[in-house]
């Protein structure tokens, strides 16, 4: 068996509003939106691998807040977790720097307004779950 390999995905808050990224590339996701994040390496905690990855595709100081249940299967052999995180203070504001060419802080209300990857529409469920909850 295949070792499965780790994504990790921010869902980056800012109050109450969720920040996606388009996507530039490849090719056959471009134009589509994701939470912004990447593969862990070998040896390296998913939460640490996902503040270097906002660093590197956004530009922004960050950090993780708490993992998002689930676990979602990607093209084998992948799998994609998600961490809420915020902005650290201080931080520049995100910017697309890697394979992105767009992003939007969406609220609650907006978050179906983007066409997510299918991918990240689990995820994307969940993390709105939790941002409902908190808000009540």
């Amino acid at each position: 068996m295949t070792e499965r390999i780790v994504v990790v995905g921010a869902a980056l808050l800012d109050g109450g509003r969720l920040l996606a990224a388009r996507r530039s590339a490849p090719e056959e996701l471009a134009g589509r939106w994701e939470l912004p994040g990447g593969k862990v390496e070998k040896g390296e905690a998913p939460e640490a691998a996902l503040v270097r990855e906002l660093r590197e595709e956004l530009g922004v100081d960050a950090e993780t807040v708490e993992r998002v249940p689930g676990e979602w299967p990607l093209r084998p052999p992948y799998v994609l977790q998600v961490w809420t995180a915020c902005l650290r203070p201080g931080s520049a504001a995100p910017r697309p720097l890697q394979d992105h060419d767009a992003l939007r802080w969406l609220t609650p209300d907006e978050i179906w307004h983007v066409d997510w990857l299918d991918q990240d529409v689990p995820a994307v469920r969940e993390t709105l779950a939790r941002l409902n909850t908190r808000a009540r």
